[in-house]
Parts: structure tokens; sequence; C-alpha cells
């Protein structure tokens, strides 16, 4: 369930990014497209307006941090599931090495 919320995270974060990279799109070429040469004007982050910096800003650590809980969770998934198959097998087998260990 963890991996799950963090790819819906993720995704959602992503789907904004895109939206957020076409509005700055929008944003910057209704004004000036290019100079005078005919060169495209480059606009850095520094000169873009704060709402639309926010946005990436914010979606981008979001994108990240849904990534993370995505692959934490599914890592955690996958740990407890072997952990449930060797207690399935009897509790006669350990993870830890291939050994085989018998209790009494």
């Amino acid at each position: 369930m963890r991996a799950l919320c963090g790819a819906i995270i993720a995704c959602g974060a992503l789907i904004g990014l895109g939206l957020t990279a076409i509005g700055i799109g929008q944003r910057y070429t209704m004004e000036r497209a290019h100079t005078p040469e005919g060169q495209p004007v480059v606009v850095h982050l520094s000169q873009m307006d704060a709402p639309l910096l926010f946005a990436l800003v914010f979606l981008t650590a979001t994108a990240v941090i849904g990534l993370g809980i995505a692959f934490v969770g599914l890592a955690y998934h996958h740990h407890r599931r072997e952990r449930e198959h060797h207690l399935a097998l009897g509790g006669r087998h350990t993870a830890h090495a291939g050994h085989t260990v018998i209790v009494p």
C-alpha cells in the first residue's frame, strides 16, 4: 500500500510538472520569443514569475518525495513478503546466506 500511495503522489506531481512546463512555455513565448537578431530569448529561473517558480519547485520536491515513498514502500513490501515466505516454511529455514537451521 505504501508503494501504491507513493506512486500516486509521484504520478500527480509529474502530471503537474507537465502542466507547469506548458504554462511556463505559454507565459514566456507570448511576450517576446526572439531577439531582434533572431535568437531565442532565454529566461533564467531568477527572472521567472514567483508563482510559476513556486509551482515548479513544489512539484519537483513532491515528485522526488513520491518516488522515494514508492521505492522504500516497495522495498519494505518485498522484505516483508520474504520474511513471511520463510515463516511459511515452518520456521526451519532462515534468510541468512542460504544456510539451513533446524529449530528444535
